[in-house]
């Protein structure tokens, strides 16, 4: 009778193995020139540029939340790695930082080589999309830890930028003008209360199922919530390059009223025009369905906006117009007013009642 292996245990060696080869030309289409080596040591290298004078390193972590809950009841993986990305270079690009490489953390309770695999080459679509590489990564098989077809993930990024180029939102001043970039649905924030809403019962309302498609979406549920989130990198360091751009916000969980105010300094409220943009249809089904107030839905949801500029007014229509040509269809959001002394940094919403 022969002992017991690892396998037996519940961990596949030979599928690891299996998946890192799956890997390894993944993420060589996302090298850069500053990368050094290969996957599959035991860590990744890579250089800073040399074209850039003082450079401070920038790093982000995130995950992706209960949106996984969805991609497992869709069983779609191939996107969810997009919003692994996402969630970390929209936060490094903030302070003005370029994108330099990413690395990952999958853990599954059972390795499925063609799942992980997917899940890698929504990783390495993400990278290409931020123009960083995929230097890296662990994927940790834990057997008992996750149900069978589940898994979590876990994002590392690192950029940067030169010391005298970074935004810290020092520089905004009363008169300034907010930028808005659209999101492109939930990105990757609120999914716990908008699988309440929308996945269970609420009230009389029935819940939906993932392939159920309301006439407001024009879509499924499971194409409207595993949307991906859009990546911001290039717009915004192309819009930085003009100049003006004083501060840059992530609008992520908190909304607009929880990220805008955290760039701008003491004495600045950003007054933030609703009819501004089209907010998406997801969120609106979301608030109905589920009886949720405005305020909730504020600072739960971006509600449509991914990314916030705080620019110069002189500079504003040049960087509408390179926002435009990168791609993104920027709009004029609000813009920044002086508080009463001794407070703090704020944000309200423009009256459309007021004369």
């Amino acid at each position: 009778m022969s002992g017991l292996t690892y396998k037996d245990s519940g961990v596949d060696i030979d599928a690891g193995e299996r998946l890192v080869d799956r890997i390894k030309p993944i993420a060589a289409r996302t090298r850069t020139a500053e990368v050094m080596g290969s996957v599959g040591g035991f860590a990744g290298l890579c250089n800073l540029p040399s074209d850039i004078e003082d450079p401070v390193l920038v790093s982000g972590t995130d995950g992706v939340g209960t949106k996984l809950k969805v991609a497992f009841a869709a069983d779609r993986h191939s996107t969810i790695g997009i919003d692994l990305v996402a969630m970390c270079v929209n936060d490094i690009v903030t302070c003005g930082a370029r994108p330099l490489f990413f690395l990952d953390y999958f853990a599954t309770g059972g390795l499925d080589v063609d799942q992980g695999a997917s899940v890698i080459e929504g990783i390495a679509e993400g990278c290409l999309q931020a123009g960083c590489a995929l230097l890296g990564g662990e994927t940790a098989e834990l057997p008992g830890f996750y149900k069978t077809g589940e898994y979590d993930l876990a994002g590392f990024s690192v950029g940067v930028v030169g010391r005298a180029k970074i935004i810290d939102g020092s520089r905004v001043a009363a008169g300034n003008v907010l930028i808005g970039l659209p999101s492109t649905g939930l990105h990757s924030n609120g999914y716990s209360l908008a699988r309440k809403a929308l996945l269970h019962a609420v009230g009389d309302e029935a819940p939906l199922s993932l392939e159920d498609t309301p006439e407001a979406l024009g879509k499924s549920v499971a194409e409207a919530l595993l949307t991906p989130t859009r990546i911001y990198a290039k717009p915004v360091l192309a819009a930085i390059e003009q100049g003006g751009v004083h501060a840059v916000s992530h609008i992520t969980g908190g909304g607009l009223p929880g990220n805008l105010p955290r760039v701008l300094p003491d004495g600045c409220c950003a007054v933030v025009d609703r009819s501004a943009w089209q907010e998406p249809a997801i969120f609106q089904l979301i608030q109905q369905r589920g009886q949720i107030q405005e305020a909730e839905m504020d600072r739960t949801f971006n509600r449509g906006v991914g990314m916030v500029l705080v620019v110069a007014q002189e500079r504003a229509d040049v960087i509408i117009d390179t926002l435009e040509l990168a791609g993104e269809s920027p709009f004029r959001l609000g813009n920044i007013e002086a508080s009463e002394a001794g407070q703090g940094a704020s944000l309200r919403y423009l009256d459309a009642s007021a004369p």
